[in-house]
């Protein structure tokens, strides 16, 4: 029997904690099937090591820190921040193999990044870019969810919107979404969905969002702008704006997503990265970040537990559908117009998965453009 293709690749950063989960304290985590332990020195640098001890295998995170090293809760071992074994109980000479492997760690965009694979190849370039989370321009705040499914069933769920209007009727969608066309374009690492919907009735959320802004309660133009970076990043332009303003470019040319003018609308970027926790299990991490009414703190609460009930009701769909996948182990999906976006995703992640089992390099990423 053949072995299983990964799903995945090592070579590639991770989404591993918020960084306010990382604390002076011991966290266990399983990124990419990999057992890890993350905590944060006194001088605040991140460390995270194999959640094993070399001495027999207890999690280390079972055990507990003293100053800046890791006491195995076991037999004693103590563990720098280097993976070093640097005491053995009872015996003076230390044991020249005696250490755990070490994991690169990034702190950037308000996530720790973490990356599984070879590291001499984690380069931080490759971090994809979610700056809206920190940015002082954009306002916002997310969570982490541990959904049952595989990742890429995520990223499904968000490469397709359509499900808006059949999951989430009484939030954010509505049959204009469904009914609208779209195009669907790809690069080397990247996909592009982009839907406009011209002088339409707003959903309840965003209806709320442009008239608690603008005071506006009229037809609405409305884009929705889907990018996947390869592995597991998808970055959602969102928004509305009075309808005839401008914001739908002329022609509704899908290509370029900072045409329009959307001086007369709600602006958000939906940030979601989605890191494999098993082949079943994934962190799903999202924020919600808008450039409006950025000093109210009331609001950034509100959007983000209003989301958090959105992402609920697609947890219980996502759960549901892994365990039909699982009932029928080699079920082929049919394909409709629709699955365009996460087809191109499904493909890019097979590519970084071929390239790095074949010892191809990966072709570069495009950097993202910042919508004005």
């Amino acid at each position: 029997m053949s072995e299983r293709k990964p799903a995945f690749p090592l070579n590639a950063w991770y989404a591993a904690a918020y960084d306010v989960e990382i604390t002076h304290a011991l966290l266990a985590r399983t990124i990419c099937k990999q057992d890890m332990v993350f905590y944060r020195r006194t001088d605040g640098v991140v460390a995270a090591l194999e959640d094993a001890c070399w001495h027999r295998l207890l999690p280390l995170s079972m055990g507990r820190l003293e100053g800046d090293e890791l006491v195995c809760g076991y037999h004693g071992l103590v563990f720098n921040s280097a993976g070093r074994c640097t005491h053995m109980p009872s015996q003076e000479t230390l044991n020249p193999s005696a250490c755990v492997r070490t994991f690169p760690v990034v702190e950037r965009h308000r996530f720790v990044w973490v990356w599984p694979g070879d590291p001499a190849k984690a380069d931080p370039v490759l971090i994809p870019d979610l700056h809206w989370n920190h940015d002082p321009a954009w306002a916002g705040d997310g969570k982490r969810i541990q959904v049952k499914c595989d990742y890429r069933l995520v990223i499904d769920n968000l490469m397709d919107l359509t499900h808006e209007t059949f999951v989430h009727g009484s939030s954010i969608g509505n049959r204009a979404v469904a009914e609208a066309p779209f195009v669907a374009t790809h690069g080397d690492r990247t996909a592009t969905v982009t839907r406009w919907m011209e002088n339409i009735e707003a959903p309840p959320f965003w209806a709320g969002q442009i008239k608690q802004a603008r005071g506006y309660t009229g037809p609405v133009d409305r884009w929705q702008v889907i990018r996947f970076e390869a592995p597991c990043t998808v970055t959602i332009d969102v928004g509305v704006a009075e309808t005839g303003t401008g914001a739908i470019p002329p022609g509704g040319n899908a290509g370029d997503p900072n045409a329009g003018d959307r001086s007369c609308g709600v602006n958000g970027f939906v940030l979601n990265t989605i890191t494999p926790e098993t082949d079943g299990t994934c962190h799903y991490f999202w924020a919600i970040t808008r450039n409006y009414l950025t000093d109210e703190q009331r609001l950034t609460h509100q959007m983000r537990e209003g989301v958090s009930s959105i992402f609920r009701e697609d947890e219980v769909v996502l759960e549901a559908q892994q365990r039909a996948i699982d009932a029928r182990p080699g079920h082929k999906f049919y394909n409709l117009n629709i699955d365009a976006g996460s087809m191109w995703a499904r493909r890019l992640i097979d590519g970084l998965v071929e390239r790095e089992t074949s010892g191809t390099k990966p072709p570069a990423i495009v950097p993202i453009r910042q919508v004005a």
